[in-house]
């Protein structure tokens, strides 16, 4: 019997992308997917930044199901930084990217099914850096570093990890040549390569890691970059 069939799954921004292909993988295994997105969606549709929104879907979620089995922390925040985003936008995006997360947890303390686990989606932006993601980049950082925060704040309850994605291409396009093989592994992302981690980590398979940072970028962040050295040029 396939382990996630009947599971309740929250996934946030699970429309498009990567979210969605989270809850496609989990709805195709047979379990309840709740999704909370700003766009419109079949389950709920809300906010991440307004509290109101997240202490409404969760009553929903208990209200249909008891329970929660797995949270999967998927929204992505506002992707700025300096020198245009704003004291409200940074603010934003560390309400999506962090503290509705955490409220989410919060809520849902009591509720979670044994075996439960929570997937965070950080980047390995929490790692580098581009100019003008300050905000993104922060965000991202945080959620990174409130994985290992939860895991021993819920430790013997509920298993906590997140996951880094490199470049991973949510619009199906197809790269080659440089794009494809400045990156080891010689190709760009798919969203499936994060979904089957996101699973995996919610497995009974996984049941011996908590507070871990995986990092997926095709081995990106592991490859020292030099001016003038294997090929690399600075122009």
């Amino acid at each position: 019997m396939n382990e996630f069939a009947g599971k309740v799954v929250v996934v946030t921004g699970g429309v498009q992308g990567i979210g969605r292909c989270i809850a496609d993988k989990f709805r195709a295994a047979g379990a309840h997917v709740c999704v909370f997105d700003v766009q419109d969606n079949p389950y709920f549709v809300g906010d991440l930044a307004n509290e109101d929104d997240l202490h409404a879907f969760c009553a929903k979620v208990l209200a249909e199901y008891g329970r929660v089995d797995f949270i999967i922390n998927n929204a992505a925040p506002l992707f700025k930084g300096l020198p245009d985003c704003t004291w409200q936008e940074f603010n934003y995006a560390l309400q999506v990217g962090v503290a509705a997360p955490y409220m989410l947890a919060r809520l849902f303390m009591e509720h979670f099914a044994e075996g439960a686990a929570i997937v965070n989606l950080s980047s390995s932006r929490d790692r580098m850096s581009m100019p003008g993601t300050e905000c993104y980049t922060a965000a991202k950082g945080g959620i990174a570093a409130l994985t290992h925060a939860l895991a021993v704040s819920l430790a013997g309850k509920v298993r906590v990890n997140s996951i880094s994605p490199g470049w991973i291409e949510t619009q199906g396009a197809e790269y080659s040549g440089s794009d494809a093989v400045q990156q080891p592994v010689g190709r760009v992302g798919k969203p499936e390569d994060i979904a089957e981690m996101v699973l995996f980590l919610c497995s009974a398979k996984a049941g011996f890691i908590t507070g871990e940072n995986i990092c997926i970028d095709g081995g990106m962040t592991r490859q020292m970059i030099y001016h003038g050295e294997h090929g690399w040029s600075l122009n």
